[in-house]
């Protein structure tokens, strides 16, 4: 705990400012989080009234009794831990070996790899030709099209690049000494020295894949294969007209508000169990991956 005596007037002040934009900041953070499980938990008619704040009102868990219920949902959950693990793994096969070729200084034309590798993060062939491109290849509506599509990131394989830079030569040369080539430096040397990066860059992937929606609305026409995301746009766009669903209105026990948000805290679920595992490889990547040395 800080001793609040060593500081100055200006300093104290300075803190309590630092600490109440904080606390403002962690609010504004959570609060979407809270409203979404307060409504997904209430009473159809006060969530669609919009009397929900913070916590449930006519506490029920009628709209997860209806989610939990559809056969769609289940599927959908399931597809999107195989684009996430599969797209996170093939992702992860191709970074790591090219941020390592990358960082060699024997690599030929390295200034001119690494400047192609960049131009990707700002400039692409356009949403059109990709579909196209994606159409011709026969990658549309599979499971290996979406995840192949988008293995790569520019971003990720910089961030790993730099950090493999920032070892020192010293653990290379002593490998080289003991006649390792160059899979056994990488896979025994830079790896293990290189977990919090690669974990970092682990969940950077994860996050992309769990949250995909767009190209897999566009690449996906069977909803055997919709993941969680377009399975909740699915019922954004249909469930007031579901006759049934309407029906439902009458007794209040959920409501369209209800069920979109009870969706929405099944998907979040998975990302807050599994973060707090990972938390503290996630800071040291950043900071290390960012600072050469």
């Amino acid at each position: 705990m800080t001793n609040m005596n060593l500081y100055s007037r200006g300093d104290k002040f300075f803190v309590r400012i630092n600490m109440v934009l904080i606390a403002l900041f962690t609010i504004s953070t959570l609060y979407p989080f809270i409203y979404i499980t307060a409504v997904s938990f209430s009473n159809g008619s006060e969530a669609a009234a919009g009397n929900v704040v913070w916590r449930p009102l006519g506490f029920t868990i009628g709209a997860y009794e209806r989610v939990l219920s559809e056969p769609l949902f289940w599927s959908s959950y399931v597809n999107t831990f195989i684009y996430t693990i599969g797209g996170t793994i093939v992702s992860l096969i191709i970074i790591i070996p090219g941020a390592y070729a990358l960082s060699r200084r024997q690599l030929v034309g390295r200034r001119f790899w690494n400047l192609m590798v960049a131009f990707t993060m700002w400039f692409n062939a356009g949403l059109i030709p990709f579909f196209l491109n994606m159409r011709d290849l026969g990658l549309m509506d599979s499971y290996f099209g979406l995840i192949i599509a988008f293995a790569c990131n520019a971003f990720n394989i910089i961030l790993l690049r730099n950090f493999f830079e920032a070892i020192p030569s010293s653990f290379e040369e002593a490998a080289r000494m003991d006649g390792a080539n160059e899979f056994q430096v990488l896979w025994k040397v830079f790896v293990p020295l290189s977990k919090p990066a690669i974990v970092t860059i682990t969940l950077f992937c994860m996050v992309a894949r769990w949250n995909g929606f767009f190209w897999a609305m566009v690449l996906l026409k069977d909803e055997g294969k919709i993941p969680l995301q377009v399975y909740l746009r699915q019922v954004i766009a249909e469930l007031q007209d579901d006759e049934e669903f309407g029906q439902s209105l009458i007794d209040a026990t959920y409501s369209f508000e209800t069920v979109t948000s009870s969706i929405m805290v099944c998907s979040i679920i998975p990302v807050l169990i599994f973060y707090p595992f990972i938390q503290k490889y996630f800071n040291k990547g950043i900071m290390m991956g960012g600072v050469k040395e």
